[in-house]
C-alpha cells in the first residue's frame, strides 16, 4: 500500500506542468491501455475534500474493507493512527483498491488531528454524542475528515474531545452499533453523493493534483515504478 510521507516529497514535484506532462506521456506508454484509459477517466473524479482517519484498526478485513470503499467512493486519503495497532489491510478484501488510495501514518491522535487540521480539515468524529448530527445533516461545505474509531470501543475519549463536531448514522434496530468498514461505507455513499450533486462545493483536484495523482498511479502499476519515473524524469 502506498504510505505517503508528507516530510519527502515525491521526486517529480519539482517539475513544471510541462515537464511532468510529458513525464506522464513517456510513464503512460509503459502501462496497458485500459489502465491508462482508467487514470485518465478516474483521476477526475477523485476528491481529497472529504477524507478518513483511522484511530488504532486492528483487524486486517476491516481495514482493508475501508479502504475499498474509499477507493469506489472516490476518496483518496486516509489517514492513520497507529498508536497501539499496525494498519495492515487484508490483500484479498482490499481487491487491489490498496494501489489506488493514498495513506498517512501518525504515531497517535493528537499528532494526526495537528496536521489534518494544517491541511484545513474540519475533523468529525462518528460516534453517538449528546451535540451530534446524522449524517445526511452534516454540513459538507469545508473539507471533512471523518475519524473511525476501533471494532469494539469505537474512538478513544482524546479523539472524541479533540473532535470539531459528532455524527451519527440513524439505526432502528436493538444492535447499537454497525460494523466499523459498513459505516464507513454508508457514511461515503452519503456524504460523496451530496458532495458530487452540489454545485456549491468545490470538491474537484485542481489540474496539477491530478496529474500528479496519474504519475503516483504510473509509479504503482509499473514494476519498480518509482525508479522508472525517476530516470524517465531525468530525460526532460
Amino acid at each position: 500500500m502506498p504510505q505517503i510521507n508528507p516530510n519527502q516529497p515525491a521526486f517529480y514535484e519539482h517539475l513544471s506542468f510541462a515537464q511532468k506532462q510529458s513525464l506522464y506521456a513517456d510513464a503512460s506508454n509503459l502501462i496497458s491501455d485500459n489502465k491508462r484509459d482508467l487514470f485518465d477517466r478516474l483521476a477526475p473524479l477523485r476528491t481529497r475534500h472529504l477524507a478518513v482517519a483511522l484511530e488504532d484498526i486492528y483487524q486486517s478485513h476491516n481495514a482493508a474493507a475501508v479502504l475499498r470503499s474509499c477507493d469506489c467512493f472516490g476518496v483518496q486519503d486516509v489517514h492513520v493512527v497507529e498508536a497501539n495497532n499496525a494498519f495492515n489491510p487484508a490483500g484479498d478484501v482490499a481487491v487491489g483498491s490498496s494501489k489506488w488510495v493514498d495513506y498517512y501514518s501518525y504515531p497517535d491522535t493528537p499528532s494526526a488531528y495537528a496536521r489534518l487540521r494544517s491541511l484545513g480539515y474540519r475533523i468529525v468524529a462518528t460516534t453517538p454524542h449528546n451535540d451530534d448530527t446524522l449524517i445526511n445533516d452534516l454540513d459538507i461545505s469545508q473539507p471533512t475528515v471523518l475519524v473511525f474509531g476501533t471494532e469494539l470501543t469505537g474512538l478513544s475519549q482524546q479523539a472524541i474531545d479533540l473532535a470539531d463536531a459528532y455524527v451519527k448514522i440513524p439505526m432502528f434496530g436493538f444492535t447499537e452499533s454497525f460494523n466499523i468498514s459498513v459505516c464507513a461505507a454508508l457514511s461515503l455513499f452519503a456524504l460523496t453523493s451530496r458532495l458530487r450533486a452540489s454545485s456549491d462545493i468545490h470538491w474537484q483536484l485542481s489540474p496539477e493534483e491530478i496529474l500528479d495523482l496519474k504519475l503516483h498511479w504510473c509509479s504503482q502499476a509499473i514494476r519498480d515504478g518509482e525508479q522508472v519515473l525517476s530516470q524517465l524524469a531525468k530525460t526532460l
